[in-house]
């Protein structure tokens, strides 16, 4: 079962972080919707956060894990925020059930194929030796070269834990993540449809949503609307939080 923190009363609404996040990543994002009369589920995925790890991992399995966590918790009709890979998740899982989805917001990311593109990334965490004990400070220094964006190696940083006394590790699974990581950029079936009020929501600055995707939106999300939030990217949530949450309390009212 999928760890999650849950915060007020009221209309479900579930968010699903993207890629190497996880549920702290909108823990001050959950405190306001709660505020506006919702009851927050903030999910951590299989092999993120504080969820468990599996060898099992592609979009098929975590749209299931989803639709266990909300038969656990009755949740019948609830609406979704999901962020990049966690969109695409919230995606799969409103085609899938429609039935039981009111309204979905995709932060930053479109139905399509992405090709890999976190290998950067991936060398970066792969080049920390968690055997000789590093602290936090020589993991930043390991991280450095392969990825200089300050914002990106705090964002991974989050995932640092003590295992036990005296040894840092990672919370994600690293292993797994290597072993798949095209997973991340699988499209949206070709037949999946969703009907019902959908809000996609951009950064100004970011390449994930284009122009020249929003006719293949149209087909998946007939009933969709986009927003955009200028001058910032693809961590639009965390860049700009204010607007954010303007533009996604707007359309979830």
């Amino acid at each position: 079962m999928l760890y999650s923190r849950i915060e007020g009363t009221g209309k479900p609404l579930i968010i699903i972080h993207g890629f190497l996040g996880m549920s702290d990543n909108w823990k001050s994002l959950g405190t306001q919707y709660a505020a506006e009369g919702f009851q927050v589920h903030i999910l951590d995925l299989r092999n993120h956060g504080k969820s468990f790890h599996s060898d099992d991992f592609s979009y098929d399995i975590m749209s299931e894990d989803v639709l266990e966590y909300c038969q656990a918790n009755n949740l019948v009709k609830v609406s979704i925020i999901g962020h990049s890979m966690g969109g695409k998740v919230a995606m799969l899982f409103a085609t899938n059930y429609p039935e039981m989805v009111d309204k979905l917001i995709i932060a930053d990311i479109g139905p399509k194929y992405y090709a890999p593109h976190h290998q950067d990334i991936l060398a970066g965490l792969n080049a920390v030796d968690f055997s000789t004990k590093p602290t936090r400070t020589e993991v930043e220094e390991t991280l450095y070269p392969f990825i200089p964006d300050f914002g990106t190696r705090q964002f991974l940083m989050k995932n640092l834990y003590w295992k036990e006394a005296g040894q840092l590790d990672f919370r994600f699974n690293l292993k797994v993540f290597n072993e798949k990581i095209e997973v991340i950029g699988t499209a949206l079936p070709d037949n999946a449809l969703f009907e019902n009020p959908t809000l996609f929501i951009r950064g100004g600055n970011s390449k994930y949503i284009l122009d020249a995707d929003l006719p293949e939106i149209k087909i998946h999300f007939p009933n969709f609307e986009l927003a955009t939030i200028p001058n910032v990217g693809h961590w639009l949530h965390a860049e700009n939080p204010k607007l954010f949450f303007e533009e996604t309390a707007r359309f979830l009212k």
